[in-house]
């Protein structure tokens, strides 16, 4: 396994996590009276702050998914993941750290800082895709 394989698991696994926590979450307020189960907003905000949090971290992965795996696969399906093995790992590391600050915060400096792992894996893939049409 390389790490353009590691990085595209490694996506899906989070995403798995986010959705656990999320359903968990959901589960548990069934569970105990709080909400009926088809009673929860697509928003997530009538379920707590945390709970809206969740949900756009959650829809934050599915808008990115294009791009972020979109890469990855091209990449092994080609056979050109000696492109992207050498930044993937750090790839991935800012989608993790992007889902965590989403998570924690989102007072103006949490926003920043997500934005600024965004960057990081905005660049890298347009770094990424300038390489595969040979402009670089």
């Amino acid at each position: 396994m390389n790490n353009t394989h590691i990085a595209l698991l490694g996506y899906i696994g989070l995403f798995l996590i986010i959705l656990l926590i999320l359903a968990g979450l959901r589960t548990m307020l069934t569970l105990n009276g709080t909400k009926k189960a088809n009673s929860f907003a697509p928003t997530g905000d009538d379920a707590g702050p945390f709970s809206l949090k969740l949900v756009r971290a959650h829809a934050n992965m599915y808008e990115f998914f294009p791009v972020y795996g979109g890469v990855l696969l091209f990449a092994l399906a080609t056979e050109q993941a000696s492109v992207t093995n050498g930044l993937a790992l750090i790839f991935l590391g800012a989608r993790v750290l992007q889902a965590i600050t989403h998570l924690i915060s989102t007072n103006i400096m949490a926003v920043q800082v997500r934005f600024f792992f965004f960057l990081v894996q905005f660049f890298i893939a347009g770094y990424w895709v300038l390489k595969f049409s040979g402009l670089l």
